[in-house]
């Protein structure tokens, strides 16, 4: 065992390297900080797991600087339709098929080994980023300066230590961060066991189609997801008296299979039971100790917000820390990111549950209710994304805990190229700031009209004068004249500042 004095130092270590985790790394990298990533298995895991993540995720993969290398491995969704047992539609829920505010399409089907083989290439790129693979982490002891790691290396049984400033829990639904940090989960109702079926198909079915399907039929509802390539996915009930190893067996999948394809259509790359759960951490913080994405909330796949819900936590959590171990910001900046996650996070996981409701034709009446009624058509789904819980976000002020836009600028190249991972002050011009020069405002970029010319209409739509978006790209707070500028301006300066009433 390697004694105290000698063991490393990191700033943070991240158990999992998952795409949360790998996300967050980058995240880290893009800020300086010197981050450990300690993974129990030896490569990605080469199954499907994840299939959809939508605009705001992609934001943050170009934040990291990796979205032009997961362009081609992805596809676009047109969107997902819900269907009754005899096939008539009950739910439409499209997807655009242009651009949305944030510069990306609203939903992209993507294959997670192919995902995280590109965020985890992409840590190459920080030399203060180490990623260990192989290394099962079992204890975590932390005092008031930080905390110790301790790991097994599996490839030759040596016991290891490290020290850190931060450990984030990364580390999925049976999380060992969360157990040290003694979270307890709030039960939200939902559990199910599903058929989880993946294919590769062995001759064109354009048939099937690229829409997902919900087949809302009350004697088995199921779910049709189209993949990249050939692959295509279908998720089953699992019936009360059945048995979960039985009925992943070979013969009973394709008998369940067999209203679509048959083997001569596809092979079975996978086929496994799970148990999908809604559940949500009640503590994320423990001082020294966080957790992210599958450790902190589980949720229902109806939404495909799984993933995403994750790499928001990473978009939200790593500037924070960034500005607490490197610019000395206040420990208490920590709070708000649970303060500001959960809400956000509970929103789609109930939502997730009631579209669950719909395809098992529990709650279709429910599940409808959240649609817009159209006559002599199908009712037509549109999902708003939930706003940030309460935390940094001035709440009182217009648009304050919604997403920004990302505008172009005038030579064509996205705005969040320019920003990078920073806060940005958008005003029409800097004439707006008489009072306040841009060097007064350190670590705040400023983007006018005369560098993207959406900028001066979209502030004149929402009737104010100046708005501040964080790294995350969420709005901290709006001015709707002089006197609101300034007082924003205290508010947010510097711009790690945590408000008294947070």
């Amino acid at each position: 065992m390697q004694d105290k004095s000698t063991a490393e130092d990191f700033d943070v270590v991240i158990v999992g390297r998952g795409p949360v985790g790998a996300a967050l790394a980058n995240l880290l990298g893009l800020c300086g900080v010197r981050t450990l990533v300690l993974e129990r298995e030896a490569r990605t895991y080469h199954l499907p797991r994840a299939v959809h993540f939508d605009d705001e995720c992609m934001r943050v993969f170009q934040t990291i600087g990796l979205a032009d290398t997961i362009l081609p491995h992805v596809i676009l969704s047109p969107g997902m339709l819900f269907l009754d047992a005899a096939g008539r539609m009950l739910l439409e829920w499209s997807r655009p098929q242009t651009l949305t505010p944030m510069g990306w399409h609203l939903s992209y089907r993507f294959h997670q080994p192919d995902l995280e083989d590109v965020l985890i290439g992409g840590l190459a790129r920080w030399p203060h980023v180490t990623l260990r693979n192989r290394c099962d982490v079992f204890a975590l002891e932390q005092d008031e300066t930080g905390v110790r790691v301790r790991y097994e290396d599996l490839s030759n049984g040596k016991l290891t230590e490290v020290r850190t400033g931060y450990v984030i829990g990364c580390d999925g639904a049976r999380s060992l961060v969360r157990r040290f940090i003694g979270s307890g989960m709030e039960d939200l109702g939902f559990h199910e066991r599903w058929l989880v079926i993946d294919v590769l198909l062995k001759r064109e079915r354009d048939d099937l189609g690229d829409y997902s399907l919900q087949h809302c039929d009350p004697r088995r509802p199921a779910t049709y997801v189209r993949g990249t390539g050939t692959r295509r996915r279908w998720e089953i009930t699992v019936l009360p008296d059945e048995d979960s190893q039985e009925v992943a067996q070979p013969a009973k999948v394709w008998e369940l299979l067999s209203r679509w394809i048959t083997p001569d259509d596809a092979e079975i790359e996978r086929a496994a039971v799970y148990t999908f759960h809604s559940v949500i951490a009640q503590q994320w913080r423990n001082d020294r100790l966080l957790l992210a994405g599958d450790s902190a909330h589980q949720t229902p796949p109806f939404l495909g917000q799984g993933m995403c819900a994750g790499i928001r936590d990473a978009a939200n959590l790593a500037w924070k820390l960034a500005a607490v171990i490197r610019d000395g910001a206040p420990p208490p900046l920590l709070d708000t990111y649970q303060s500001e996650r959960q809400p956000h996070v509970r929103e789609f996981i109930e939502l997730a549950i009631r579209l669950g409701g719909v395809i098992n034709t529990k709650a279709i009446e429910a599940g409808l209710a959240a649609g817009e009624v159209r006559e002599n058509a199908p009712v037509k789904l549109e999902v708003k994304k939930p706003l940030l819980g309460p935390g940094l976000a001035l709440g009182d002020l217009p648009l304050a805990g919604h997403l920004a836009p990302q505008f172009a600028l005038r030579d064509g190249s996205r705005g969040d190229d320019r920003i990078g991972y920073s806060h940005v002050l958008l005003v029409e011009s800097s004439a707006t700031l008489p009072s306040r020069p841009a060097h007064s405002l350190p670590g705040i970029k400023i983007l006018t009209s005369n560098d993207a010319e959406g900028v001066g209409p979209w502030l004149r739509e929402h009737g104010i004068i100046a708005a501040v978006v964080r790294p995350d790209r969420y709005i901290r707070g709006t001015a709707r004249n002089e006197t609101e500028l300034d007082r924003l301006m205290a508010a947010i300066t510097p711009p790690t500042h945590v408000p008294s009433a947070a």
